[in-house]
């Protein structure tokens, strides 16, 4: 049974999916796909809307996993990290603007907003693969519950 403890890593394995389903959506429409493109799209907001879910619960009931780098590495997690945040509050209206015209076949707008909505949402889902990997395998924090490759239960 998934506790917690356990999300950050199902929100990066969602994170994960979401990648993979935005390439095939990417690679589908640049070869004339359309209904396979729809079919990874959609894919694609699935996976994110369960992502949401699981990171609000995550840190509405957990707060944020702290972060164990010192020196150099500090700033540069920190500044994945911001950017990270300020993108996915882009995305956040931007996904389903783009996903509406698109529903409502106005493809030339849906054609316009994907461009910028696309790699945006790609940058999201790898740069929280990125944090999460940082904050949680690399540089967990000494008197967190990922320390040392495993999480005791306070």
């Amino acid at each position: 049974m998934l506790e917690i403890i356990d999300l950050p890593h199902v929100n990066a394995a969602l994170n994960g999916v979401t990648i993979v389903c935005l390439a095939g959506g990417l690679y589908c429409i640049l070869n004339g796909k359309r209904d396979q493109h729809r079919a990874w799209m959609i894919a694609a907001l699935i996976v994110s809307v369960a992502f949401l879910a699981s990171y609000l619960t995550y840190h509405f009931n957990s707060g944020l996993a702290k972060f164990g780098g010192v020196g150099l590495i500090r700033p540069i997690y920190f500044t994945i990290l911001i950017v990270h945040i300020l993108v996915a509050a882009i995305i956040t209206p931007l996904v389903p603007i783009t996903v509406y015209w698109a529903l409502t076949e106005r493809f030339p707008r849906h054609k316009r907003i994907a461009r910028w909505t696309w790699p945006l949402w790609m940058f999201v889902a790898v740069s929280g693969v990125v944090v999460y990997v940082m904050a949680i395998h690399w540089f967990p924090d000494p008197a967190g519950p990922y320390y040392g490759g495993s999480h005791f239960h306070e």
